[in-house]
């Protein structure tokens, strides 16, 4: 399956940020914790540079908790600033208005210097579709700023937001490379939902995530859908379609039902915490 996704607004929405990058002093880029290399848009780097950079594990309460902290480890070591978070119920944000101020300390003694006092740091809030950034601004913010919801793709406008005295927020639309150089990494956001499901195969997604966790999650489908791992990925996928009634019209297994379920029972973390990405395993 070829797994991509890209509305043309988002052509547009790169070239607006190549123009704000000018504008700001720090790059604030949410990831999803569950696959934290195959949420990352690799223009960001480029875009970034010369800016101080704060990475936000978003979604953490659903990826693997050791796993949080080994991808913090790793991200720190390459020179970001990390904050694991939850955006929906604001675990981890209060945190990050004293991280903003370290990242950018250059900045505020530079200004200092040159007799600037009190000058907010100004920060672009980036991150690929459906990684939660409309929510995290409101729950960051206090307040609904920006339409939020849970389709890839509802955040299309540009919005300043002054959250204090201390940060001005530039809100931009998430941004998804038009072409997937390694198809794990379109698995990956298919899983976690950063596409649209309409232009997926959900028996071919939910046979994969079935495989993924038969090898590193062993137990978690067992205990979840009383089914025998030990059988066939297809043959996992069919106890599950029998053990949970999916059926179609004429008692014939419904595949592509036990497969969604499969993958809205993991994106939802009814799984357990799950992390299909792992630092010593890149993408």
């Amino acid at each position: 399956m070829n797994y991509q996704w890209y509305p043309g607004h988002m052509t547009k929405a790169r070239r607006m940020m190549q123009e704000d990058i000018k504008l700001i002093d720090l790059v604030i880029e949410l990831v999803d914790a569950r696959i934290p290399l195959s949420s990352r848009n690799p223009d960001i780097d480029e875009l970034g540079k010369n800016k101080a950079r704060l990475i936000l594990l978003n979604k953490a309460d659903l990826a693997n908790e050791k796993q949080n902290e080994l991808w913090s480890a790793y991200f720190k070591e390459k020179g970001f600033f990390v904050v694991k978070v939850n955006s929906k119920n604001g675990t981890g944000i209060k945190a990050i208005n004293g991280v903003i101020q370290e990242a950018c300390q250059e900045k505020i003694e530079r200004d200092r210097r040159r007799g600037i006092k009190n000058r907010p740091v100004r920060a672009m809030v980036v991150g690929i579709p459906n990684v939660g950034k409309s929510t995290f601004i409101n729950t960051f913010a206090g307040k609904a700023c920006t339409k939020t919801g849970n389709k890839p793709g509802v955040t299309k406008g540009k919005q300043w937001i002054r959250l204090n005295k201390n940060v001005e927020l530039l809100d931009t639309p998430g941004i998804l490379w038009p072409k997937f150089e390694d198809q794990t990494v379109g698995l990956h956001l298919a899983m976690v939902g950063s596409i649209k499901d309409e232009i997926l195969n959900v028996d071919e997604l939910g046979i994969q995530l079935i495989h993924f966790l038969k090898e590193h999650y062993k137990g978690v489908l067992a205990e979840r859908y009383e089914c025998d791992e030990s059988g066939t990925d297809v043959e996992v996928l069919e106890q599950i379609a029998v053990n949970r009634g999916c059926r179609l019209k004429g008692n014939d297994l419904d595949y592509a039902k036990a497969a969604s379920t499969v993958v809205e029972d993991f994106r939802s973390g009814r799984l357990g915490k799950i992390t299909i990405e792992f630092p010593e395993r890149k993408v």
